[in-house]
């Protein structure tokens, strides 16, 4: 599926109209809403894609790991221009491009296909490595993690590499929720400061806050943002 008319692109207000036009099982409402303020900046104020250039060598990759309740994810495209609005009512059905886990195949703006938890940060190390073997040492790869999804240990075996290989394209955002279940001694941000990574924690919500945290310098390290959020009901 390609995008190939021009679409409208909505503000952050219209994000609520989008996300209630998504109805039926398997919404993962609370998952979604934990991610919807940290992913409109970046999609608003950080990340150099849009519609015209999702295939373009330069672009800023974003990797969706937190694959599980998409809904802020598809209406932030929506919002951005990615697809047109009126795909989002079929959310979920069986003729839909909107399945209820992210299909880079069919989502116009989807780097990859996601939803099994604990891939998308091994992934993104990968394209880093993979944008540097061809000399694109300009475009960053952004990886979107739930807390609960640290539980899984490939994400320890890539951000155990990542720093000490100073990947500085690469960013990891972590929407902490309080989900999950095996705790870090120290905290999130304590494992990812034990292995090089450059640092930020910040309120969730907060949009200057995290913009501050997303566009901080980090030279010669990976950089991490821990979001703390309260999801809504």
């Amino acid at each position: 599926m390609t995008n190939t008319t021009a679409v409208p692109v909505h503000g952050y207000s219209d994000l609520n109209r989008l996300m209630s036009l998504m109805t039926g099982d398997e919404k993962h409402g609370p998952a979604a809403t934990s991610t919807l303020d940290a992913l409109w900046v970046l999609y608003d104020r950080v990340l150099r894609v849009s519609p015209g250039t999702v295939d373009a060598p330069d672009r800023d990759r974003f990797l969706l790991s937190k694959g599980h309740g998409p809904m802020a994810y598809y209406a932030v495209l929506a919002a951005r221009g990615f697809f047109g609005e009126e795909l989002l009512p079929g959310f979920g059905s069986y003729d839909s491009p909107l399945g209820h886990h992210p299909d880079r195949l069919l989502v116009p703006g989807a780097e990859i296909g996601s939803g099994s938890l604990g891939h998308g940060l091994p992934l993104a190390v990968g394209s880093v490595l993979g944008l540097r073997a061809q000399g694109l040492t300009e475009p960053r790869v952004w990886v979107l993690t739930g807390d609960a999804e640290l539980d899984e240990g490939s994400n320890h075996e890539a951000i155990a590499y990542a720093g000490p290989a100073g990947l500085e394209q690469l960013h990891t955002l972590v929407i902490d929720n309080a989900s999950a279940t095996h705790a870090r001694p120290g905290g999130i941000a304590a494992r990812f400061e034990a292995a090089g990574w450059s640092v930020r924690v910040v309120d969730g919500r907060d949009h200057e806050a995290l913009y501050g945290a997303f566009t901080a310098p980090h030279p010669g390290r990976p950089h991490a943002v821990i979001a703390r959020v309260t999801p809504k009901r």
